[in-house]
């Protein structure tokens, strides 16, 4: 698994101690899934293209998290974590809502032709 190991200097996140988030034995967190790994690398690259800043991305990871129906527990960090990207990718029109939705698609067409135990590759895609 991936570590995201927390900066020291700053104070430890009330979701950094939730129940449902993976940890490492040392007690730091872990991405659960690859995926989650990518939107998280996906994130970083597009901040230091200058994409956006960091503040526009707290705010945007923000309105995520504290929208109603979320989890406390923050088992859903990752999903909202893609949400917010999504939302920031099509704000700044770096992609339609369209082109993420036809995306969207493609990768669950895909997963769907994949055989188990297999890597999900867009190349999958029958539509493709």
């Amino acid at each position: 698994m991936n570590t995201l190991r927390s900066t020291p200097a700053l104070p430890r996140s009330p979701l950094l101690a939730s129940a449902e988030l993976p940890k490492s034995r040392e007690g730091d967190p872990v991405f659960a899934e690859p995926w989650q790994a990518v939107a998280f690398a996906m994130t970083v690259r597009l901040h230091e293209q200058g994409v956006f800043s960091w503040s526009e991305w707290a705010e945007a990871l923000s309105a995520e998290l504290y929208k109603p129906g979320r989890r406390a527990d923050g088992s859903d960090y990752y999903d909202c974590w893609v949400a917010a990207l999504s939302r920031l990718v099509t704000e700044l029109s770096i992609a339609s809502g369209l082109e993420l939705e036809a995306l969207v698609g493609s990768w669950q067409r895909a997963a769907e032709a994949t055989p188990h135990g297999t890597p999900i590759a867009l190349a999958n895609d029958p539509l493709r």
